[in-house]
């Protein structure tokens, strides 16, 4: 069986950035970082609020029949 075919754990990417020094990174790095990290919250909440919004119409849809 190959890796790819096994499943990822969810927390790996995230905790190989969380165990990343940032002292070797300059203020500019940083920025860049927070920046990133932020456009990754925008979308990650955009998508959770489009699946919540998903399984709502789903259930409606469900309990009318």
């Amino acid at each position: 069986m190959d890796d790819d075919d096994l499943p990822r754990r969810r927390d790996d990417v995230l905790a190989a950035l969380i165990k990343q020094p940032l002292d070797p990174l300059s203020l500019d790095e940083l920025d860049e970082r927070v920046a990133v990290l932020e456009s990754e919250i925008a979308r990650v909440k955009a998508h959770k609020a489009a699946a919540g919004a998903f399984k709502a119409n789903a259930e409606a849809l469900f309990r009318k029949g």
